[in-house]
């Protein structure tokens, strides 16, 4: 038996969009999210985070936005003005550097790509919910890109299939200091079970 909040028989791991246009100073959406990012000192935390929760044993699934082709949206009824946008920004095109995962965060073996989803969150129209049942995942731990869109909305529809869900609000970043106080002070508080910092995360891993 085990006393830890969070532990490999019912955890697991929900890295979303680990991509280098998100991640790294090259890529294409970085720019926008530079500030915010950097005065959390996301990318360490997200590798610190990374770090404990694979010494831990808890399983990692990476959860990939679509990654965009030409014409993409472009036989779509009512495609939203923000997804027409990104066609046409192309961020993380499919077969570009950008459109592959950081260096930093590559999957390793045992590691779960789960399909990619085409908005926000990511179990809409992909197999997140059925991967996580058969691994016996009923906890969440969410972390990546972007707070207020993907891992807003990841965490909501969690929530609302029974998982408990938490956030690292210091492991992801935003356009915006306001977006990034939406996800983490007004919307998450109403949506998730924990919001922590990664220190707070690793301690209830078991770290140090």
């Amino acid at each position: 038996m085990t006393n830890k909040k969070y532990d490999s028989t019912n955890t697991g791991l929900l890295l979303v969009d680990p991509y280098n246009d998100f991640l790294a100073s090259e890529g294409k959406l970085y720019p926008y999210a530079k500030e915010v990012a950097e005065s959390v000192n996301m990318l360490e935390h997200l590798k610190e985070i990374v770090d404990a929760v694979r010494k831990s044993g808890i399983q990692v699934f990476f959860v990939p936005h679509h990654r965009f082709e030409p014409g993409d949206f472009s036989t779509w009824k009512y495609p939203t003005p923000y997804q027409l946008a990104s066609a046409k920004a192309q961020p993380f095109a499919k077969g570009t550097w950008g459109g592959e995962f950081h260096p930093d965060f590559q999957p390793q073996e045992g590691d779960i790509i789960i399909k990619e989803h085409w908005s926000q969150s990511g179990f809409a129209n992909t197999d997140l919910d059925h991967q996580l049942k058969v691994h016996g995942i009923s906890k969440i731990i969410i972390i990546g890109m972007l707070a207020n869109t993907c891992i807003e909305s990841t965490a909501r529809f969690g929530m609302e299939l029974g998982y408990h869900v938490t956030l690292v609000k210091d492991a992801t970043a935003a356009f915006s200091h306001e977006a990034m106080h939406a996800a983490h002070e007004i919307n998450g508080p109403t949506i998730v079970h924990e919001i922590l910092t990664t220190e707070e995360l690793i301690k209830a891993l078991g770290g140090n």
